[in-house]
């Protein structure tokens, strides 16, 4: 599956695309892993959006870009999520690598830090993140903080 990625401030955003990654988000976090949880928590407003989106311009995988100071002292990565038809062919992979070679575009050789589902540990290790400190609920979801360090 090619992905065609942008990156666009909550500005930029159409409606349709603002739909369309709150579609997404919904779909995943709270029907697929029945947790209803307050989507809307004032930090879309300050973040860039990294969206990926297939050949018939339909959403196949997204993120924000949380500026430091917001989420983390850190610049953030978050809402991370893969369209049920997108998943196992990599784009949850490439969804990251995007989203880590945007937040160096945006602001350079950075530490970034993540509240990470602790499911995705694997997943994130292998990207080059590091967990630190203890797991935590978040939403009745266990998590844990992981950073990526900017400098390798």
């Amino acid at each position: 599956m090619k992905i065609n990625w942008q990156l666009k401030k909550f500005e930029e955003l159409s409606s349709i695309e603002l739909y369309k990654l709150l579609h997404l988000r919904a779909a995943v976090f709270v029907v697929e892993q029945n947790c209803p949880y307050q989507d809307a928590d004032g930090k879309d407003l300050k973040s860039f959006h990294v969206l990926g989106t297939d050949e018939n311009g339909e959403l196949q995988a997204y993120s924000r870009i949380v500026p430091p100071g917001i989420s983390f002292d850190e610049v953030s990565i978050g809402r991370v999520v893969t369209a049920a038809v997108a998943r196992g062919k990599g784009a949850g992979k490439e969804l990251m690598r995007e989203s880590l070679k945007r937040v160096n575009e945006l602001y350079g050789t950075v530490d970034v830090r993540i509240g990470a589902q602790c499911y995705l540990l694997k997943f994130y290790t292998e990207l080059g993140f590091v967990a630190e400190g203890e797991e935590f609920l978040e939403d009745n979801i266990p998590h844990i903080e992981m950073v990526y360090s900017g400098k390798k």
